[in-house]
């Protein structure tokens, strides 16, 4: 199992939002099958955008960094002020430790469209990666200002605090990610490593409890009840 959420998961997410698919578990196999088929329609029209963002999608899926990041490249050569092209291509730059670009990018997309929601977030999480701590820590508050309803937001910035070692406020705001979404495994699990953390343990406990009557195995789950015996 995944111990921890991956907020790159989340940003692919909504990259895959913005060209209206959705992020289903498919093997290599089968995504090289829908590259194959993206990249063979898009030789008989090589100037389509959606085909060549298409394309992207499953290069991006496939990890294929700068294949993705050639073809938006040419997307932002057809269409500078293309929003997923701009969102697409600030997520490969970041991938690519391009992180300078990334943001440009990410700084762009919120010229064309203030506010937009995914864009402040991926700058928020590119800020904390590129150590621009104090950037990062005032727009994740920000957005959790302006979205207090939004699961991510608090998942976010519960990922943020964990990494600064701020676990008290790491696990309340998970905490407030599982009461807006309570189905999200990922916020479960971190929350879980934060109760461990902070030796909360009947908390922790309760909640692989629940994890193994939503269907998770025990044995998947091993690693947390060997870390609360140890503590």
């Amino acid at each position: 199992m995944c111990k921890f959420v991956s907020m790159n998961r989340v940003i692919l997410g909504f990259l895959l939002i913005v060209l209206g698919q959705t992020m289903t578990a498919q093997t290599n196999a089968q995504l090289r099958d829908s590259l194959k088929l993206a990249t063979e329609r898009l030789a008989y029209y090589p100037d389509s955008i959606d085909l060549r963002l298409k394309k992207t999608s499953w290069n991006i899926r496939l990890e294929q960094w700068e294949y993705a990041k050639e073809d938006l490249d040419k997307v932002l050569n057809l269409k500078p002020t293309d929003v997923a092209g701009l969102y697409f291509r600030a997520f490969v730059n970041e991938k690519l430790k391009r992180y300078n670009f990334a943001r440009l990018d990410y700084e762009h997309l919120l010229y064309l469209v203030p506010g937009n929601f995914q864009a402040q977030l991926g700058l928020a999480l590119l800020n904390q990666k590129d150590q621009h701590l104090t950037e990062a820590f005032d727009q994740i508050n920000q957005l959790a200002e302006a979205y207090p309803d939004s699961a991510i937001v608090y998942a976010a910035r519960g990922g943020i605090e964990k990494e600064r070692q701020m676990y008290e406020l790491a696990e309340y705001d998970y905490a407030e990610a599982m009461k807006r979404d309570c189905t999200n495994i990922d916020y479960i699990i971190n929350h879980i490593d934060l109760c461990i953390i902070l030796r909360k343990n009947e908390k922790a406990i309760e909640e692989l409890h629940r994890l193994e009557k939503s269907g998770i195995p025990r044995a998947r789950l091993k690693e947390f009840y060997d870390r609360i015996k140890k503590g």
